[in-house]
């Protein structure tokens, strides 16, 4: 590991300019950034501890909004009585993910920033990955891509500096995409708040460039709109083990329901491209359709419209389309507290 400093920030604006610094980087609970640094692919020159930064609390809003502190810990997150009751469906997620160790280290704003599990990625014996080395190309187009992106892949070939099949790791994430979240942030140019569908980007050309962060901005909370899907909620994960395992495709499903019918939905895929895959036409395909087979594998094929397989994972797209049908039944038959 490289040789660093670090610094213990005890307000926002102190932690703002520190981690506004040439090769700062801020850390919380340290369960993705540290394995990173202990790979060599991060090398910051400067830690800004921000755990005291009172950002740890979970509040209910006046509009029936509920705001997430950047610092809950995940785990903290999923038993909170609001979220349990209110909004099962990022509980279920949040369970579904990691251990109950790294669960208890791990925080919302951290969860957001999430870097991809390539393989190609994280081990820095392979030259070849866009996203670590801008330019080197992408070694996961010809190589073992099980675990990669069916959607919004950028696929020029794997020489092209602008490939990138690598998929986004976080349950959370998906959930929170479904849910419609916006994400609040602060830098030196004062606050603004981004929608979540807005906040992870697709590789495009830049596949370096993973949200829409700027250098000096610090994730200070998350807030979810006022709970449509308490009562019928499930979170989908499949995976190769049935724990401590990332997703290869995850289904986030809520519905609101009225008189036998769809009033609204939210529809979210993980595991299948570089960012929680919320397909707006889809949820919009179940509205005032009953919660038949029918309109469920409707559904499903307008979420995978586009998709595209490789060599070693071309299963996953029928997996997703079987996934969003059964993620939706179970969503319509009544929340439970278990997970998939």
């Amino acid at each position: 590991m490289n040789p660093f400093n670090y610094e213990r920030a005890s307000a926002t604006d102190a932690a703002i300019k520190s981690g506004a610094m040439h090769g700062a980087k801020f850390l919380a609970g340290g369960t993705n950034l540290v394995d990173l640094m202990k790979y060599g692919v991060e090398s910051p020159t400067t830690l800004v501890d921000i755990n005291h930064l009172g950002l740890g609390d979970v509040t209910s809003l006046t509009d029936g909004s509920v705001r997430i502190g950047a610092l809950v810990k995940n785990s903290d997150l999923a038993d909170h009585p609001i979220i349990k009751s209110q909004y099962p469906l990022l509980s279920q997620a949040l369970l579904s993910g990691a251990s109950p160790q790294l669960r208890n280290m791990a925080t919302t704003g951290g969860n957001l920033l999430q870097r991809t599990r390539c393989y190609y990625f994280t081990d820095i014996s392979f030259p070849a990955c866009n996203k670590r080395m801008p330019g080197s190309g992408c070694a996961a187009i010809k190589g073992y891509n099980r675990i990669h992106a069916i959607l919004g892949q950028t696929d020029r070939g794997p020489e092209s500096k602008e490939t990138c099949i690598a998929t986004n790791p976080s349950d959370m994430n998906v959930a929170m995409a479904a849910l419609d979240a916006t994400i609040e942030v602060e830098g030196a140019k004062g606050k603004r708040t981004i929608p979540f569908s807005e906040f992870h980007k697709l590789p495009g050309a830049t596949p370096w460039i993973e949200t829409a962060l700027h250098p000096d901005e610090l994730i200070v909370a998350v807030t979810l709109p006022p709970a449509r899907f308490a009562r019928n909620a499930y979170y989908l994960k499949a995976r190769d083990r049935n724990s401590y395992a990332f997703a290869l495709i995850s289904v986030a499903a809520g519905l609101e329901m009225g008189d036998g019918q769809v009033k609204s939905a939210g529809l979210a895929l993980g595991g299948v491209a570089l960012k929680p895959w919320r397909s707006v036409e889809a949820e919009k395909s179940l509205l005032g359709k009953p919660a038949s087979p029918e309109s469920f594998r409707q559904a499903a094929e307008i979420a995978l419209h586009g998709a595209r397989g490789y060599e070693h994972n071309s299963f996953k797209i029928e997996m997703a389309k079987h996934g969003v049908v059964r993620a939706l039944t179970l969503a319509s038959m009544g929340t439970s507290e278990t997970t998939a």
